[in-house]
């Protein structure tokens, strides 16, 4: 999904350094050893980093097919001060947090059980996304194996992946198992993952007994696990789902304000004190958030992949005339395919749980829309999906308030976006837009700038919705969450009122 750095190779000597003095030796990055296909039948290989639910679903995809693959607990304040005790001082939020989570899970291990670093080093390994560009996030492996060592684990094994691979820390690509029987279920899961955590937010603010929907989800988590486990069909498994949340009433007529959350995809998808648990934070507030799926983010890839490598073969049609590559044509016809069957199957699988309102990104349509903003060709990050989906939101009333959040000094988003974004909102004064840092500290300063930005967000609500007609009489159908209109209100409360009103 993220392209890698493999051709970026670390520092192989020491660096004798002196300072007052005292002679202090550069930490070294070494690179550990192979990976084979006899050392996976013994190693547990630990992953993580999506939402709760989609790291359960993908491990009970992985446990179907007899993989020992485990997914690390949610990252938690515990985990970014262990990533600050063990990391280095460049860092950014999500580094302090993922990596400190894979610090602290290890050692609660040892703790444990009482195995030695060496037998953790030799049982266990992990494995994550890695990536380029201007954005620390082409830095994880080192940070990852930096704290590892100044932890006691040093000689961790630590993988990344490809779009079709796994590379070792050199590079090389490693024998651990990625072959396409592997991994097309775990992306099944991850689909289905996005479309229930869709569905929960569009709920869980409306629901009359508080508690019902989390419990409902939790029943839904076990349908689907139990599918995968035991590969039974997830089509009948989602059906049942959609029983399990139709049983949640609710009163889908109260005035909230809907915010849509976009920024750096880690801090802004994470459930947790990542981002100081924004999307809990904003329902407690009388707000409907609309996260962003990892579906969003995979559609940005693919359109990245063909974007530049369209650009490619323009620089060569300049030396070449009257050729045909059949290479260039099969990569197209390969990635296109591939956009297609993803966005089949996230059709087919919402409609049947009861989706029926939520369109997937056009990728091509928001570059165009935000072109006249972006360079399209500027890497790193979201890319020009931030001004986009800003962009959107006001040509489309999609939201009353955009949050992007980010954490604290990234590049491209800080830097690159939020200097863009500045100038769109001065074109567009009506737009109600919020960029905000995370650090793992300063939470009482984060949430009063989201109070802030809601007052002005809860008074566009209420207009939207006073402004219209409100009948007599009010069909059961609009407190069911299958009954999903869409229209040209932003409000949930507004989109059913001003259905009911045509």
């Amino acid at each position: 999904m993220m392209s890698s750095c493999s051709n970026i190779k670390p520092p192989q000597s020491n660096i004798d350094l002196n300072y007052l003095g005292t002679q202090k030796t550069q930490w070294r990055d070494t690179i550990n050893r192979d990976f084979t296909k006899k050392d996976q039948k013994d190693t547990v290989i630990l992953f993580g980093g999506m939402t709760i639910l989609q790291d359960r679903l993908v491990m009970a995809a992985l446990e179907a097919k007899k993989e020992k693959y485990v997914a690390l607990p949610n990252p938690d304040f515990e985990s970014f001060r262990t990533g600050k005790a063990y990391g280095n001082r460049g860092q950014c939020n999500p580094t302090y947090f993922t990596v400190g989570n894979l610090v602290k899970y290890l050692q609660n291990i040892q703790k444990e059980t009482g195995m030695s670093s060496e037998e953790i080093v030799q049982k266990y390994a992990y494995v994550t996304a890695n990536g380029c560009g201007p954005c620390r996030f082409g830095m994880y492996i080192t940070e990852y194996r930096k704290a590892l060592t100044d932890a006691g684990f040093e000689g961790f094994r630590v993988f990344s992946f490809e779009h079709n691979k796994i590379t070792n820390e050199d590079g090389s690509e490693s024998e651990l198992n990625l072959s396409p029987a592997l991994y097309i279920t775990p992306i099944k899961a991850v689909l289905i993952g996005d479309i229930i955590n869709i569905l929960s937010h569009k709920i869980r603010p409306y629901e009359v007994e508080k508690g019902a929907t989390d419990k409902a989800i939790e029943k839904c988590y076990d349908i689907v696990s139990d599918a995968l486990k035991n590969n039974k069909n997830l089509l009948f498994a989602l059906w049942k789902c959609r029983k399990e949340l139709a049983k949640v009433k609710l009163d889908r007529l109260q005035i909230k304000p809907k915010v849509m959350i976009v920024g750096e995809f880690w801090a802004a998808m994470t459930e947790g004190d990542g981002n100081y648990n924004l999307h809990r934070f904003l329902e407690a507030e009388g707000a409907e958030s609309i996260p962003q799926p990892i579906i969003n983010r995979l559609m940005l890839s693919i359109w990245e992949s063909t974007y530049f490598f369209n650009k490619e073969l323009d620089i060569e049609d300049e030396a070449k005339t009257n050729y045909f590559d059949f290479s260039s044509t099969k990569r197209r016809i390969i990635t296109k395919l591939l956009e297609v069957t993803i966005k089949s199957y996230f059709t087919l699988y919402a409609k049947t749980i009861g989706l029926h309102d939520y369109t997937l990104p056009d990728i091509e349509a928001l570059s165009k829309l935000s072109r006249v903003y972006f360079p399209l060709d500027a890497e790193g990050g979201e890319g020009h999906m931030e001004v986009a989906h800003l962009l959107e939101s006001i040509h489309h009333n999609i939201a009353h308030l955009v949050i992007s959040v980010k954490p604290f000094g990234c590049m491209p988003s800080s830097a690159v976006s939020d200097g863009i974004q500045s100038l769109v909102t001065s074109h567009y004064p009506s737009a109600n837009f919020l960029s905000i840092e995370t650090s793992g500290e300063g939470a009482a300063n984060f949430y009063s700038r989201v109070q802030m930005a809601l007052f002005k967000a809860k008074q566009s609500a209420k207009e939207e919705f006073e402004a219209l007609e409100t009948p007599e009489h009010i069909p059961e159908k609009v407190h069911n969450y299958l009954y999903q209109p869409k229209n040209e209100k932003a409000g949930t409360a507004a989109q059913l009122l001003y259905s009911l009103n045509m």
